[in-house]
């Protein structure tokens, strides 16, 4: 059995909106449990474009556009392998996901570089987030991930 899929074609994105310029592919293997983010950049503002290709991840954006109707509201959307989908994550977001499978290969594609000294990460619990992570028990996290600051706290965009 064969599969074929084209997962960017600028022109096709560019009919609906989506005229960026990635810089940067990423790739991340993680195994179930694993809660990555919720990262941005205050500096160097990241748009991505999220997929998975393997597995099944719970994903969310919180905007932290000050300047925006929406400003620290959350979007959470499951990515699977199977069904291909993929998140537009503009700059000014933060962004995470929990492996909900046995692992999962996320890809996202990057708009600017990254620069780790202009990396924030807000905390994943906040309650102020409103985002239900569909997770029983304690997420595994990676020390900046469990370092996170809360919205009240976070340094935001305009």
């Amino acid at each position: 059995m064969f599969c074929s899929l084209r997962r960017w074609n600028a022109s096709v994105f560019a009919k609906a909106g989506l005229e960026v310029p990635f810089v940067q592919d990423n790739h991340s293997r993680s195994k179930r449990g694993v809660l990555r983010g919720m990262h941005y950049q205050i500096e160097h503002a990241q748009g991505k474009l999220v997929r998975v290709v393997a597995g099944e991840v719970f994903d969310a954006v919180v905007d932290l556009r000050r300047s925006s109707p929406t400003f620290g509201r959350s979007v959470g959307v499951v990515l699977s392998a199977e069904t291909r989908s993929m998140l537009w994550v503009p700059p000014g977001f933060a962004h995470g996901f929990i492996v909900t499978s046995d692992y999962a290969d996320f890809l996202y594609k990057t708009t600017d570089y990254w620069y780790p000294q202009h990396e924030r990460t807000l905390l994943w619990s906040d309650p102020a987030l409103g985002i239900d992570w569909p997770y029983s028990g304690a997420p595994i996290l990676a020390a900046k991930d469990a370092a996170g600051v809360p919205l009240v706290a976070a340094e935001t965009y305009p």
